[in-house]
């Protein structure tokens, strides 16, 4: 019999991983007031995204459409706490972020291999804890599966799908004629640095060897756009089954890579300064199972701009569909389909069709591989982890199933949450507080309009915002003293990432570190310091944020006072002349 140690948590959400969507998922839920536990496998938080496996983050490549809420909270945080782009920092950023919310359970080193059942809904989840050698038993009312492989697919028995659909079922124009189980693969990275001195590589003797005439991608480590993402295999095994035989064999290539680049007589002179710095043990995955939901996204649907009335999330990468033989291919390693940016990603395509407590967020939402190619990427995804938190965390309130948001009426609600909690949502308007909307705004511009116009970026060449001199006012004024229980303002974090430095792509982390590399400070046009303040009945002024040191878009302040007017004052910002706000709401 064993003595080892069960420990039971009660939650009203379990977060099963802990990657981009996994965090986002329980950071939103937790927010809303839920109570959450979330179950990682690993010793830190990120998933592809962390310091095991190292993947910049992509999402919507359109202007004006990036991905804003918590992933952009998150690049903010980086972006003033790390400037050198140093991956144990950017952990900690990640980390923090779940560590610092009091309705978070905790549980890393912690992975999920078991699931009690009560008919078609999860009463619990099970996991083994390495680091304290116990088992955790989470019971909660609404489980979210953020764990890429869909690990309580085969635990509960939810319908899920795996490889790519044929042609004829979607009529998707870019699937394979048959139907297949062929993925796309896996990644082991590899990051350089470059120094003033040179330095000598030995690869080991298992390493695969390389020749200039032969070899089918040169790597460039001075390209800001390098990150040998193209070390890829596995999509013509399975993904899970065979990944530790996969990942074995990633590093074979990668240790071979490098001995290409330092020891092959055609390139080592260009890379004599170059010194490999670090190399991927954990595989970076992109493609296995994929939920079922009561809808599956389609290439069709993507490329209708999704146009869904229960839009919670949206999408902008190409379809970019990788080779399923990766490196090994003689082919292009992948092929980019076009795809609008944005296009609009269902709520029906976040839970299960046949366990009604079970939702999902990630690459294994209800799509096709057609769809998948485009939905995968991690800002997709963490947008897609805030959607399903909110709703989660709205579902266990009201006291119904996931499904119940929609079919119970409920979508608007969720939809104007996200957009409240600064997610974009296309195609959808983002609904002012009636007390916003009537007050009397007192300023000399016309364009401080836009703080009330319900559009929280520049979008389809309209600025929607207001600009000022540090130190000038806006202010709404209301008919009788007024109880308010909140201020919102939303500031310019420059989406488009247009007072960045001169670099071809702006990412939140690099790969090769070239001397010539440019640290990344908060936007110049962000509001760094301002004040709000409430005008009371007796003329007198009662302060209600006084902040001098912002690197956030989205501000949310506790009023708790009855006041005639309420006042916005930018006061300075990173680097620009004039302040630049989004949104100036008030409840």
């Amino acid at each position: 019999m064993s003595n080892l140690k069960t420990v039971s948590h009660n939650v009203d959400i379990c977060v099963v991983g802990g990657g981009l969507a996994g965090l986002c998922a329980a950071v939103s839920a937790a927010r809303h007031g839920s109570k959450v536990a979330i179950m990682q496998d690993r010793p830190m938080f990120g998933g592809n995204a962390s310091s095991e496996v190292r993947m910049w983050l992509c999402g919507a490549q359109g202007k004006d459409c990036r991905e804003s809420g918590i992933v952009e909270e998150i690049e903010m945080d980086n972006l003033y706490r790390n400037p050198e782009r140093n991956y144990s920092i950017w952990d900690s950023v990640l980390f923090e972020k779940i560590y610092l919310e009091k309705n978070i359970t905790m549980l890393l080193n912690c992975s999920c291999l078991d699931a009690e059942m009560d008919g078609d809904k999860i009463v619990s989840v099970k996991g083994w804890q390495t680091t304290t050698q116990k088992f955790h038993v989470v019971n909660a009312k609404i489980f979210i599966d953020c764990s890429g492989n869909s690990i309580l697919a085969p635990l509960t028995n939810a319908e899920f799908r795996q490889g790519r659909e044929a042609r004829g079922e979607f009529n998707e124009s870019i699937a394979p004629e048959v139907a297949d189980k062929k993925t796309m693969g896996l990644s082991c990275m590899i990051q350089a640095v470059e120094t003033d001195k040179p330095s000598y590589y030995i690869p080991p003797v298992w390493a695969e060897k390389y020749e200039h005439a032969t070899i089918q991608r040169k790597p460039h480590m001075e390209d800001v756009g390098e990150n040998f993402w193209w070390m890829e295999l596995g999509g013509v095994k399975n993904t899970i089954d065979d990944c530790e035989e996969i990942r074995n064999e990633l590093l074979e290539i990668a240790y071979g890579m490098w001995d290409y680049c330092k020891n092959d007589p055609a390139v080592a002179e260009a890379n004599r300064n170059w010194h490999l710095d670090w190399v991927g043990i954990l595989p970076g995955n992109r493609e296995s199972r994929r939920y079922v939901g009561d809808h599956i996204m389609t290439q069709n649907d993507v490329e209708a701009e999704g146009k869904f009335e229960d839009i919670i999330a949206y999408g902008g990468w190409k379809m970019d569909d990788h080779h399923p033989e990766g490196f090994r291919t003689r082919e292009a390693p992948t092929i980019f389909h076009p795809a609008p940016c944005p296009y609009g990603i269902p709520y029906r395509s976040i839970y299960s069709k046949n366990i009604s407590n079970l939702m999902f967020a990630g690459r294994n939402i209800s799509v096709t591989h057609s769809a998948l190619s485009s939905t995968r990427v991690m800002l997709t995804c963490g947008i897609l982890g805030q959607a399903a938190g909110t709703a989660a965390s709205m579902a266990t309130k009201k006291g119904i199933t996931p499904r119940e948001i929609y079919t119970g009426g409920h979508i608007k609600e969720l939809q104007q949450t996200l957009m409240y909690d600064d997610c974009f949502l296309p195609f959808v308007d983002r609904i002012v507080s009636d007390l916003t909307k009537n007050a009397t705004i007192v300023c000399d511009d016309e364009d401080a309009e836009n703080l009330r116009n319900g559009i929280d970026r520049e979008y389809d060449g309209n600025d929607n915002g207001w600009r000022a001199t540090p130190g000038k006012s806006v202010e709404y004024r209301f008919d009788a003293p007024t109880k308010l229980s909140e201020v919102r303002v939303v500031f310019d974090s420059d989406l488009n990432r247009k007072t960045m430095p001169e670099t071809r792509i702006i990412r939140n982390m690099i790969h090769n570190r070239p001397l010539s590399f440019i640290p990344f400070y908060v936007p110049k046009t962000m509001t760094k310091a301002y004040k709000i303040e409430a005008v009371l009945a007796d003329g007198s002024v009662k302060v209600i944020a006084d902040v001098d040191n912002n690197y956030k878009r989205l501000n949310i302040h506790e009023a708790d006072v009855e006041a005639v007017a309420v006042r916005l004052t930018p006061l300075s910002t990173w680097g620009n002349d004039d302040c630049h706000v989004f949104a100036f709401d008030v409840k």
